[in-house]
């Protein structure tokens, strides 16, 4: 199964910046015709959006082990 084929949920943040990063381009090129662009438009705006979940969930992760070296939690 091809990256373009697997739900953005699936993918690791690598993989999806990557994917995102080649329509960027493959729009740029300006060589796709108008149904292709639309589809691969809406495929980016999906990746951006998981792009964007997942380094938030990283932030509340990070944030969540600040807080437990702050207040010496998780020490044994």
């Amino acid at each position: 199964m091809s990256d373009a084929a697997r739900p953005v949920e699936d993918l690791r943040f690598s993989e999806a910046l990557s994917e995102l990063e080649a329509i960027v381009a493959a729009l740029e090129g300006g060589q796709l015709d108008l149904e292709d662009s639309l589809a691969r438009y809406e495929r980016g705006v999906a990746l951006l959006r998981g792009c964007q979940a997942k380094l938030g969930e990283a932030e509340q992760r990070v944030t969540m082990l600040m807080g437990e070296l702050e207040t010496g939690g998780g020490e044994e």
